[in-house]
């Protein structure tokens, strides 16, 4: 096989937006700790990890936390950590709460599902283009499956996870790609490489200049592995050339919004 085009080391500095909502439940009742002491003395580690907890609420059975976290984190290493250093520091301060093997992480954005969906498969009517014809051309290169439910979790041993991301890769220099062959083939590739990948994409966009994909990943996956799969796939089925701008955005969303942690 070919060495990779696409490395973290020749990438430019991707934009992001990456934040979830971890729901750990208690193992046995117990006295409530306090919370925000212990987050405040997990802080640094996590922070060292890449993760910031932005938000948290307590009830009498759980405990719900909303962070943020580099495209270097996938949602199982963010759970793990989430409720590992938070149960060690409650412990060392003799504030033992143990938390069940049962969790949940769902990605959050500043758009719910439908939202996003709706933008990646409206690209064709936003693009500027001067013979309407080509824009109604393009729509056989958007594809919509209502097979893959994106409101659907992916359960593990570990708990459940709802983790959706929308990637948008850039054509190099925003050369324009208008031939049925390349347009088409870069469609189906993102299907090939989302099968092989065990990923799931709601919706596609491809158009002259750039893709969007509203996907959901493999929760053992970090976003930034899976924008390097499509990135360097990509340009492996295209001919093994750096036709992407060798970087990209990657953003969570799903059926709670951000307006739902902070109302």
């Amino acid at each position: 096989m070919p060495e990779p085009l696409y490395t973290l080391d020749r990438m430019r500095s991707p934009a992001y937006q990456l934040r979830y909502g971890w729901t750990g439940w208690f193992a046995i009742a117990a006295s409530p700790p306090d919370w925000a002491q212990a987050l405040r003395a997990c802080a640094a580690a996590w922070e060292a990890d890449g993760i910031r907890v932005l938000e948290h609420r307590t009830h009498e059975d759980c405990v719900q936390l909303t962070a943020s976290t580099k495209p270097s984190l996938s949602p199982v290493f963010l759970a793990g950590r989430l409720k590992g250093r938070l149960q060690h520091v409650l412990r060392q301060g003799g504030q033992a709460m143990d938390f069940s093997r049962r969790i949940a992480v769902r990605s959050i954005g500043d758009n719910h599902t439908r939202e996003v969906e709706k933008y990646v498969l409206g690209q064709c009517g936003k693009e500027p283009l001067a013979d309407p014809r080509f824009r109604e051309h393009l729509a056989q290169f958007t594809l919509r499956n209502p097979a893959v439910r994106l409101d659907q979790p992916t359960a593990t041993n570990s708990g459940r996870y709802w983790y959706n991301l929308h990637l948008v890769l850039v054509v190099r220099q925003r050369y324009r790609m208008v031939d049925d062959a390349r347009l088409g083939r870069s469609r189906d590739l993102c299907l090939a490489i989302a099968g092989k990948k065990g990923h799931g994409v709601s919706a596609l966009s491809i158009m002259p200049d750039h893709l969007h994909l509203a996907i959901r990943g493999n929760v053992e996956h970090l976003p930034q592995e899976i924008a390097l799969a499509y990135l360097n796939n990509l340009a492996y089925g295209l001919g093994q050339c750096m036709i992407w701008e060798d970087c990209y955005y990657a953003g969570t969303f799903g059926e709670y919004d951000m307006g739902a942690v902070r109302p």
